[in-house]
Protein backbone atom coordinates (compact mmCIF):
# COMPACT_ATOMS: atom_id res chain seq x y z
CA UNK A 1 0.00 0.00 0.00
CA UNK A 2 1.55 3.33 -1.01
CA UNK A 3 2.06 5.38 2.12
CA UNK A 4 4.38 8.35 2.49
CA UNK A 5 5.23 10.85 5.18
CA UNK A 6 6.30 14.47 4.85
CA UNK A 7 9.65 15.52 6.17
CA UNK A 8 8.35 19.02 6.94
CA UNK A 9 6.01 18.10 9.76
CA UNK A 10 4.83 20.92 11.97
CA UNK A 11 3.55 19.32 15.18
CA UNK A 12 2.65 22.66 16.74
CA UNK A 13 0.13 23.31 13.96
CA UNK A 14 -1.19 19.79 13.45
CA UNK A 15 -4.37 20.42 15.45
CA UNK A 16 -5.24 23.67 13.66
CA UNK A 17 -7.38 22.93 10.58
CA UNK A 18 -6.33 24.83 7.46
CA UNK A 19 -8.79 27.24 5.87
CA UNK A 20 -11.26 25.64 3.46
CA UNK A 21 -10.04 25.35 -0.10
CA UNK A 22 -11.95 27.29 -2.74
CA UNK A 23 -11.58 27.69 -6.53
CA UNK A 24 -10.13 31.21 -6.10
CA UNK A 25 -7.80 30.18 -3.27
CA UNK A 26 -6.43 26.70 -4.05
CA UNK A 27 -4.67 25.00 -1.17
CA UNK A 28 -1.33 23.28 -1.86
CA UNK A 29 -1.27 19.86 -0.24
CA UNK A 30 1.67 17.55 -0.92
CA UNK A 31 3.64 15.68 -3.56
CA UNK A 32 3.57 11.91 -4.12
CA UNK A 33 5.78 10.25 -6.72
CA UNK A 34 6.43 13.46 -8.62
CA UNK A 35 2.73 14.38 -8.70
CA UNK A 36 1.65 17.52 -6.86
CA UNK A 37 -1.79 17.66 -5.26
CA UNK A 38 -3.72 20.89 -4.79
CA UNK A 39 -7.14 21.18 -3.13
CA UNK A 40 -9.54 23.39 -5.06
CA UNK A 41 -12.75 22.96 -3.09
CA UNK A 42 -13.87 21.61 0.26
CA UNK A 43 -16.88 19.41 -0.41
CA UNK A 44 -17.72 18.37 3.14
CA UNK A 45 -16.54 18.86 6.70
CA UNK A 46 -17.77 16.42 9.35
CA UNK A 47 -18.27 17.16 13.07
CA UNK A 48 -15.39 14.76 13.72
CA UNK A 49 -13.02 17.10 11.84
CA UNK A 50 -12.80 14.91 8.75
CA UNK A 51 -12.86 16.91 5.52
CA UNK A 52 -13.48 15.78 1.95
CA UNK A 53 -11.56 17.80 -0.63
CA UNK A 54 -11.78 17.97 -4.40
CA UNK A 55 -8.21 18.12 -5.69
CA UNK A 56 -6.29 18.61 -8.93
CA UNK A 57 -3.10 16.74 -9.74
CA UNK A 58 -0.07 18.32 -11.43
CA UNK A 59 3.10 16.77 -12.85
CA UNK A 60 5.86 19.11 -14.05
CA UNK A 61 3.41 22.01 -13.71
CA UNK A 62 0.92 20.32 -16.02
CA UNK A 63 -2.36 18.93 -14.77
CA UNK A 64 -2.58 15.16 -14.74
CA UNK A 65 -5.77 14.05 -16.54
CA UNK A 66 -8.64 13.62 -14.14
CA UNK A 67 -9.34 14.90 -10.66
CA UNK A 68 -9.26 13.11 -7.33
CA UNK A 69 -10.72 13.28 -3.86
CA UNK A 70 -8.67 13.70 -0.70
CA UNK A 71 -10.04 12.66 2.68
CA UNK A 72 -8.29 14.65 5.39
CA UNK A 73 -8.74 12.61 8.57
CA UNK A 74 -8.35 13.54 12.23
CA UNK A 75 -4.95 12.50 13.58
CA UNK A 76 -5.30 9.15 15.38
CA UNK A 77 -4.58 9.58 19.08
CA UNK A 78 -3.63 5.99 19.87
CA UNK A 79 -1.73 3.10 18.36
CA UNK A 80 -4.98 1.16 17.96
CA UNK A 81 -6.59 3.97 15.96
CA UNK A 82 -3.50 4.38 13.76
CA UNK A 83 -3.36 0.65 13.12
CA UNK A 84 -7.05 0.47 12.28
CA UNK A 85 -6.71 3.36 9.82
CA UNK A 86 -3.76 1.67 8.14
CA UNK A 87 -5.72 -1.58 7.89
CA UNK A 88 -8.69 0.23 6.36
CA UNK A 89 -6.59 1.79 3.63
CA UNK A 90 -4.73 -1.43 2.95
CA UNK A 91 -8.01 -3.29 2.45
CA UNK A 92 -9.43 -0.64 0.13
CA UNK A 93 -6.18 -0.33 -1.85
CA UNK A 94 -6.32 -4.02 -2.75
CA UNK A 95 -9.79 -3.83 -4.31
CA UNK A 96 -9.70 -3.25 -8.06
CA UNK A 97 -13.13 -3.37 -9.67
CA UNK A 98 -14.95 -0.98 -12.05
CA UNK A 99 -17.77 -0.53 -9.53
CA UNK A 100 -15.53 0.21 -6.52
CA UNK A 101 -14.08 3.68 -6.02
CA UNK A 102 -10.31 3.16 -6.03
CA UNK A 103 -7.95 4.24 -3.25
CA UNK A 104 -4.55 5.45 -4.49
CA UNK A 105 -2.42 6.64 -1.55
CA UNK A 106 -2.24 7.21 2.17
CA UNK A 107 -0.17 10.35 2.80
CA UNK A 108 0.81 11.65 6.25
CA UNK A 109 1.05 15.41 5.74
CA UNK A 110 1.79 17.69 8.71
CA UNK A 111 1.01 14.84 11.08
CA UNK A 112 -2.43 14.42 9.54
CA UNK A 113 -3.53 11.41 7.43
CA UNK A 114 -4.72 12.19 3.90
CA UNK A 115 -6.27 9.48 1.74
CA UNK A 116 -6.13 10.06 -2.02
CA UNK A 117 -9.08 8.46 -3.77
CA UNK A 118 -10.81 8.23 -7.12
CA UNK A 119 -13.07 11.16 -7.96
CA UNK A 120 -16.58 10.11 -9.00
CA UNK A 121 -18.06 12.80 -11.23
CA UNK A 122 -21.65 12.62 -10.04
CA UNK A 123 -24.05 12.51 -7.08
CA UNK A 124 -24.34 10.06 -4.24
CA UNK A 125 -27.32 7.74 -4.03
CA UNK A 126 -28.30 9.64 -0.88
CA UNK A 127 -28.66 12.82 -2.94
CA UNK A 128 -30.61 10.95 -5.62
CA UNK A 129 -33.08 9.58 -3.04
CA UNK A 130 -33.47 13.04 -1.53
CA UNK A 131 -34.16 14.56 -4.95
CA UNK A 132 -36.77 11.90 -5.63
CA UNK A 133 -38.51 12.74 -2.36
CA UNK A 134 -38.44 16.45 -3.18
CA UNK A 135 -40.08 15.94 -6.57
CA UNK A 136 -42.66 13.55 -5.07
CA UNK A 137 -41.64 10.47 -7.07
CA UNK A 138 -38.83 7.94 -6.51
CA UNK A 139 -36.55 6.75 -9.28
CA UNK A 140 -37.78 4.27 -11.86
CA UNK A 141 -37.80 0.57 -11.18
CA UNK A 142 -35.33 0.10 -14.03
CA UNK A 143 -32.77 2.49 -12.54
CA UNK A 144 -33.08 0.91 -9.09
CA UNK A 145 -32.55 -2.60 -10.50
CA UNK A 146 -29.58 -1.37 -12.53
CA UNK A 147 -27.91 0.34 -9.57
CA UNK A 148 -28.57 -2.62 -7.29
CA UNK A 149 -26.98 -5.06 -9.75
CA UNK A 150 -23.85 -2.91 -10.09
CA UNK A 151 -23.44 -2.62 -6.31
CA UNK A 152 -24.00 -6.36 -5.93
CA UNK A 153 -21.16 -6.99 -8.39
CA UNK A 154 -18.87 -4.71 -6.38
CA UNK A 155 -19.76 -6.47 -3.14
CA UNK A 156 -19.16 -9.91 -4.64
CA UNK A 157 -15.70 -8.80 -5.77
CA UNK A 158 -14.89 -7.63 -2.23
CA UNK A 159 -16.35 -10.77 -0.65
CA UNK A 160 -14.25 -13.08 -2.84
CA UNK A 161 -10.99 -11.09 -2.84
CA UNK A 162 -7.79 -12.85 -1.86
CA UNK A 163 -4.58 -11.59 -0.30
CA UNK A 164 -1.09 -11.77 -1.70
CA UNK A 165 -0.74 -15.34 -0.47
CA UNK A 166 -3.94 -16.38 -2.23
CA UNK A 167 -5.93 -16.82 0.97
CA UNK A 168 -9.46 -15.34 1.08
CA UNK A 169 -9.62 -11.99 2.86
CA UNK A 170 -13.20 -12.54 3.98
CA UNK A 171 -14.15 -8.88 3.48
CA UNK A 172 -17.63 -7.78 4.59
CA UNK A 173 -18.36 -4.10 3.90
CA UNK A 174 -20.69 -3.64 6.92
CA UNK A 175 -21.68 -0.11 5.89
CA UNK A 176 -23.57 -0.36 2.60
CA UNK A 177 -25.74 2.76 2.60
CA UNK A 178 -26.78 5.47 0.10
CA UNK A 179 -24.00 7.85 1.18
CA UNK A 180 -21.36 5.33 0.09
CA UNK A 181 -22.77 4.69 -3.40
CA UNK A 182 -21.95 7.18 -6.16
CA UNK A 183 -23.36 7.58 -9.65
CA UNK A 184 -20.60 8.53 -12.03
CA UNK A 185 -20.22 9.66 -15.59
CA UNK A 186 -21.71 7.54 -18.38
CA UNK A 187 -24.03 5.68 -16.00
CA UNK A 188 -21.31 4.13 -13.87
CA UNK A 189 -21.98 3.11 -10.25
CA UNK A 190 -19.27 3.17 -7.57
CA UNK A 191 -19.28 1.66 -4.09
CA UNK A 192 -16.97 3.54 -1.72
CA UNK A 193 -15.70 3.66 1.84
CA UNK A 194 -14.61 0.31 3.21
CA UNK A 195 -13.69 2.00 6.49
CA UNK A 196 -16.06 -0.16 8.54
CA UNK A 197 -15.19 -3.38 6.72
CA UNK A 198 -14.53 -6.67 8.47
CA UNK A 199 -11.87 -8.98 7.10
CA UNK A 200 -9.66 -11.96 7.93
CA UNK A 201 -6.49 -10.07 6.96
CA UNK A 202 -3.64 -11.47 9.00
CA UNK A 203 -2.48 -9.06 11.69
CA UNK A 204 -5.45 -6.76 11.29
CA UNK A 205 -6.59 -5.08 14.49
CA UNK A 206 -10.15 -6.02 15.36
CA UNK A 207 -12.74 -3.53 16.54
CA UNK A 208 -13.88 -3.74 20.19
CA UNK A 209 -16.65 -6.33 20.66
CA UNK A 210 -19.24 -3.74 21.74
CA UNK A 211 -18.45 -1.23 18.96
CA UNK A 212 -20.84 -0.96 16.01
CA UNK A 213 -19.20 0.56 12.94
CA UNK A 214 -21.14 2.15 10.10
CA UNK A 215 -24.72 3.43 9.85
CA UNK A 216 -26.95 1.18 11.95
CA UNK A 217 -30.02 2.14 9.86
CA UNK A 218 -28.77 -0.26 7.16
CA UNK A 219 -27.19 -2.93 9.37
CA UNK A 220 -28.16 -6.59 9.25
CA UNK A 221 -29.82 -8.24 12.29
CA UNK A 222 -26.84 -10.50 12.88
CA UNK A 223 -24.41 -7.59 12.91
CA UNK A 224 -26.33 -5.69 15.58
CA UNK A 225 -26.57 -8.86 17.66
CA UNK A 226 -22.81 -9.50 17.29
CA UNK A 227 -23.32 -12.83 15.52
CA UNK A 228 -20.94 -14.25 12.89
CA UNK A 229 -20.99 -12.33 9.61
CA UNK A 230 -21.10 -13.56 6.02
CA UNK A 231 -21.70 -11.97 2.61
CA UNK A 232 -25.41 -12.30 3.40
CA UNK A 233 -25.00 -9.42 5.86
CA UNK A 234 -24.16 -7.03 3.01
CA UNK A 235 -27.00 -8.57 0.96
CA UNK A 236 -29.44 -7.50 3.70
CA UNK A 237 -28.00 -3.97 3.77
CA UNK A 238 -28.29 -3.66 -0.01
CA UNK A 239 -31.89 -4.84 0.29
CA UNK A 240 -32.63 -1.99 2.71
CA UNK A 241 -31.01 0.47 0.28
CA UNK A 242 -33.11 -0.86 -2.61
CA UNK A 243 -36.37 -0.47 -0.68
CA UNK A 244 -35.50 3.15 0.01
CA UNK A 245 -34.49 3.75 -3.60
CA UNK A 246 -37.67 2.17 -5.01
CA UNK A 247 -40.15 3.69 -2.58
CA UNK A 248 -38.50 6.87 -1.28
CA UNK A 249 -39.11 5.60 2.26
CA UNK A 250 -36.73 3.89 4.65
CA UNK A 251 -37.68 0.33 5.57
CA UNK A 252 -37.65 1.00 9.30
CA UNK A 253 -39.87 3.52 11.08
CA UNK A 254 -38.26 4.47 14.39
CA UNK A 255 -40.91 6.96 15.49
CA UNK A 256 -43.04 4.34 17.28
CA UNK A 257 -40.73 1.76 18.80
CA UNK A 258 -41.52 -0.27 21.94
CA UNK A 259 -39.27 0.00 24.95
CA UNK A 260 -36.13 -2.12 24.74
CA UNK A 261 -36.27 -5.40 26.68
CA UNK A 262 -34.32 -5.84 29.86
CA UNK A 263 -30.94 -7.46 29.59
CA UNK A 264 -30.15 -6.00 26.17
CA UNK A 265 -26.37 -6.19 25.83
CA UNK A 266 -24.75 -2.73 25.70
CA UNK A 267 -23.41 -1.60 22.33
CA UNK A 268 -21.80 1.64 21.26
CA UNK A 269 -22.03 3.25 17.81
CA UNK A 270 -18.70 4.46 16.45
CA UNK A 271 -20.32 7.42 14.69
CA UNK A 272 -23.53 9.35 15.24
CA UNK A 273 -26.12 7.08 13.58
CA UNK A 274 -28.98 8.30 11.43
CA UNK A 275 -31.34 6.42 13.73
CA UNK A 276 -30.81 5.46 17.39
CA UNK A 277 -28.90 2.22 17.82
CA UNK A 278 -31.17 0.81 20.55
CA UNK A 279 -34.30 1.51 18.53
CA UNK A 280 -32.87 -0.28 15.51
CA UNK A 281 -32.04 -3.33 17.62
CA UNK A 282 -35.59 -3.44 18.95
CA UNK A 283 -37.05 -3.13 15.44
CA UNK A 284 -34.82 -5.84 14.01
CA UNK A 285 -35.65 -8.19 16.89
CA UNK A 286 -39.28 -8.31 15.72
CA UNK A 287 -38.66 -7.81 12.01
CA UNK A 288 -40.51 -10.21 9.72
CA UNK A 289 -41.61 -10.76 6.11
CA UNK A 290 -44.84 -8.97 6.99
CA UNK A 291 -42.86 -5.77 7.55
CA UNK A 292 -41.20 -6.19 4.17
CA UNK A 293 -44.57 -6.73 2.50
CA UNK A 294 -45.95 -3.50 3.93
CA UNK A 295 -42.94 -1.56 2.63
CA UNK A 296 -42.93 -3.06 -0.88
CA UNK A 297 -46.67 -3.51 -1.41
CA UNK A 298 -46.76 -1.17 -4.40
CA UNK A 299 -43.90 -2.81 -6.31
CA UNK A 300 -44.03 -5.43 -9.05
CA UNK A 301 -44.22 -9.10 -8.12
CA UNK A 302 -40.71 -9.84 -9.43
CA UNK A 303 -39.13 -7.04 -7.42
CA UNK A 304 -41.14 -7.85 -4.29
CA UNK A 305 -39.97 -11.47 -4.45
CA UNK A 306 -36.27 -10.64 -4.67
CA UNK A 307 -36.52 -8.08 -1.85
CA UNK A 308 -38.28 -10.61 0.37
CA UNK A 309 -35.38 -13.00 -0.17
CA UNK A 310 -32.70 -10.38 0.40
CA UNK A 311 -34.36 -9.20 3.62
CA UNK A 312 -34.92 -12.48 5.42
CA UNK A 313 -33.92 -12.31 9.09
CA UNK A 314 -32.05 -15.62 9.00
CA UNK A 315 -28.88 -15.17 6.90
CA UNK A 316 -29.11 -18.67 5.46
CA UNK A 317 -32.50 -17.88 3.95
CA UNK A 318 -31.20 -14.91 1.94
CA UNK A 319 -29.30 -15.01 -1.33
CA UNK A 320 -26.16 -16.98 -0.55
CA UNK A 321 -23.90 -14.49 -2.31
CA UNK A 322 -24.05 -10.96 -3.63
CA UNK A 323 -23.49 -12.46 -7.08
CA UNK A 324 -26.74 -14.41 -6.70
CA UNK A 325 -28.59 -11.21 -5.81
CA UNK A 326 -26.95 -9.40 -8.73
CA UNK A 327 -28.02 -12.14 -11.15
CA UNK A 328 -31.65 -11.93 -10.00
CA UNK A 329 -31.61 -8.13 -10.23
CA UNK A 330 -30.28 -8.27 -13.79
CA UNK A 331 -32.78 -10.96 -14.77
CA UNK A 332 -35.61 -8.76 -13.52
CA UNK A 333 -34.17 -5.76 -15.37
CA UNK A 334 -33.85 -7.73 -18.62
CA UNK A 335 -37.37 -9.14 -18.29
CA UNK A 336 -39.13 -5.90 -17.40
CA UNK A 337 -36.92 -3.23 -19.01
CA UNK A 338 -34.89 -4.99 -21.73
CA UNK A 339 -33.53 -1.83 -23.39
CA UNK A 340 -32.41 -0.02 -20.22
CA UNK A 341 -28.65 0.66 -20.12
CA UNK A 342 -25.94 3.05 -19.01
CA UNK A 343 -27.11 5.97 -21.12
CA UNK A 344 -30.63 5.61 -19.75
CA UNK A 345 -29.23 5.54 -16.20
CA UNK A 346 -27.16 8.68 -16.80
CA UNK A 347 -30.13 10.55 -18.30
CA UNK A 348 -32.51 9.60 -15.49
CA UNK A 349 -30.06 10.53 -12.74
CA UNK A 350 -29.59 13.97 -14.30
CA UNK A 351 -33.34 14.42 -14.65
CA UNK A 352 -34.15 13.41 -11.07
CA UNK A 353 -31.45 15.66 -9.62
CA UNK A 354 -32.57 18.60 -11.78
CA UNK A 355 -36.25 18.18 -10.89
CA UNK A 356 -35.51 17.75 -7.20
CA UNK A 357 -33.04 20.63 -7.22
CA UNK A 358 -35.69 23.00 -8.55
CA UNK A 359 -37.80 22.27 -5.46
CA UNK A 360 -35.11 22.33 -2.81
CA UNK A 361 -36.01 25.88 -1.69
CA UNK A 362 -39.68 25.04 -1.12
CA UNK A 363 -39.44 21.51 0.25
CA UNK A 364 -38.13 20.83 3.73
CA UNK A 365 -35.98 17.75 4.04
CA UNK A 366 -34.29 16.99 7.33
CA UNK A 367 -32.19 19.36 9.36
CA UNK A 368 -29.59 19.93 6.66
CA UNK A 369 -31.87 20.77 3.74
CA UNK A 370 -32.47 18.73 0.62
CA UNK A 371 -28.85 18.22 -0.33
CA UNK A 372 -25.96 17.62 2.09
CA UNK A 373 -24.23 20.89 2.83
CA UNK A 374 -21.19 21.42 0.62
CA UNK A 375 -22.12 18.68 -1.83
CA UNK A 376 -25.00 20.05 -3.84
CA UNK A 377 -22.94 22.53 -5.86
CA UNK A 378 -20.34 19.90 -6.70
CA UNK A 379 -22.90 17.31 -7.72
CA UNK A 380 -25.16 19.61 -9.70
CA UNK A 381 -22.14 21.13 -11.46
CA UNK A 382 -20.97 17.67 -12.50
CA UNK A 383 -24.38 16.84 -13.93
CA UNK A 384 -24.59 20.16 -15.77
CA UNK A 385 -21.33 19.34 -17.54
CA UNK A 386 -22.79 16.06 -18.78
CA UNK A 387 -25.77 17.84 -20.30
Amino acid sequence: MPSTTDSDRRPARSHVPPPPAAPNTPQPLFTVGGVRYEAVRELMRMPTGEALLLAHRYALEEEVPGRCLVRRLPSPSSYEERKRLSDEIQLAFGLNHPSIAQVFHLKIHRNTPHVVMEYVDGPSLDTLVSAGIARGKPVSEALALYIGAEVADALHHAHTSRGETGKPLGIIHRDVNPRHIYLGAHGGVKLANFGAAYSLMVGRLESPANLVRGDVAYASPEYLERLPLSPASDVFSLGVVLVELLTGTHLFDVEDVPSPPRGLSPLQAEQLPSVPLTQMRVLLASFSPADVEVAVAGLSADVKALLHTALRVVPGERFATAADLGAVLRAALTKRHPTFGRQDAQAEVARVIAEGGCLRDVVEFGEGGLYPEGLDAHELEALAKKD
